[in-house]
């Protein structure tokens, strides 16, 4: 992060907890009443922080060797804006690769609230741009003519 300010580094001592893996401060750097909302996926929106603490155990749990990234921030007064990358291999041997942007607010010392835009990296898929937005059309991906 570039300025220091309380929510920069509220942000930055998230990502460190994060890479250390120390479930303790990762849970401390959220407000008891923390609001999560994941608006892709509204069933897994939340409130407390005692879920952060259950969705955290659960990752480093299944994903030992993660690490957190935040590639680009800004900050607009409380709110901050960044772009995540959250990488490693699962206990399956496969890789976990997911990333996306997240805005948190964080007024004080504590996060608030987030709003994740996280989604697994599909870079297996042989889908190109035309096939992409068909199937986000529900229709089946056609091979396209070039043009």
């Amino acid at each position: 992060m570039h300025t220091d300010t309380i929510p920069t580094r509220t942000l930055d001592r998230l990502v460190s907890a994060l890479n250390a893996h120390d479930i303790d401060t990762v849970v401390a750097c959220f407000a008891e009443d923390y609001r999560n909302r994941t608006p892709a996926h509204p069933q897994r929106g939340f409130t407390g922080r005692h879920q952060v603490r259950r969705n955290w155990v659960q990752i480093f749990a299944t994903v030992p060797d993660i690490t957190a990234a935040v590639t680009s921030a800004t900050s607009d007064g409380s709110t901050i804006w960044s772009e995540w990358m959250l990488t490693g291999t699962r206990t399956d041997a496969q890789r976990f690769d997911l990333r996306g942007v997240i805005l948190f607010d964080i007024p004080a010392q504590l996060i608030q609230s987030a709003t994740l835009y996280l989604e697994p990296v599909d870079d297996d898929s042989a889908d190109g741009p035309d096939q992409g937005v068909q199937r986000v059309l529900g229709r089946s991906p056609q091979r396209q003519e070039p043009s």
